[in-house]
């Protein structure tokens, strides 16, 4: 692979709830821990550390806004997580041709035996 892999990144990222909430922060621009909670099924306690969790890994930021945080993607991240997943992913494909063409061999090695039988 050429990028690195960062488990705490992935492992943000692999939760339904976080990535839709990812979802719903770029389409609206930004959002707050009760405006996401009115749109998913979850508490304003259970999406604030959500929100946490993909601030750590630094998915989101939060600009301070009367007594909550707007928070907002951050796109460089976001960017770097989705080159991340198309390098894994090439990596993957890589192996899977690799086990196809193992595969194949051994079918056509089965076939000649048959056949010379």
């Amino acid at each position: 692979m050429t990028a690195a892999v960062d488990d705490d990144l992935w492992s943000a990222v692999g939760d339904p709830t976080r990535r839709r909430m990812l979802d719903l922060l770029l389409a609206d621009g930004d959002g707050t821990a009760t405006s996401l909670s009115e749109r998913l099924p979850v508490t304003r306690q259970a999406i604030a550390k959500h929100l946490s969790v993909l601030g750590r890994v630094g998915l989101v930021h939060a600009t301070p806004a009367g007594r909550e945080k707007r928070y907002r993607v951050d796109e460089a991240q976001l960017a770097r997580a989705v080159a991340q997943l198309s390098s894994v992913g090439a990596a993957w494909d890589a192996r899977l041709r690799r086990i196809k063409r193992i595969a194949e061999a051994i079918q056509r090695g089965k076939d000649q035996r048959s056949t010379a039988q």
